[in-house]
């Protein structure tokens, strides 16, 4: 059994950062988002330095998802000091993505 890091609130996390926060809206039907997992591992090996990844299973929290008005999964939505700065609906390739973060790191 895997154990998952718990927060009090998703603003504490976000607040408490230091780097940007990239958030894998996600559901675990989703056959798309398991292919997101693992280009998330690469991005996150590749970029640890520079983002923080945090998966938010939307059928847990379906306040946050729309919130954050997410309708596709996956959503991904980069956030920086506290604030999101960048979207991606859908799958999207490990170096576009770290691109997109590189820009905002």
């Amino acid at each position: 059994m895997s154990v998952k890091k718990q927060f009090g609130s998703f603003d504490e996390l976000l607040e408490s950062s230091e780097l940007p926060v990239l958030v894998d809206f996600y559901a675990p039907w989703c056959g798309p988002c398991q292919l997101m997992t693992g280009i998330l591992d690469k991005v996150s090996e590749k970029m640890k330095d520079k983002v923080q990844i945090v998966k938010i299973n939307t059928d847990n929290y379906p306040d946050l998802a729309s919130q954050y008005k997410v309708y596709a999964l996956p959503t991904l939505v980069l956030f920086k000091d506290g604030a999101p700065v960048d979207r991606v609906e859908g799958v999207i390739q490990a170096d576009q993505l770290c691109d997109r973060i590189a820009v905002h790191a």
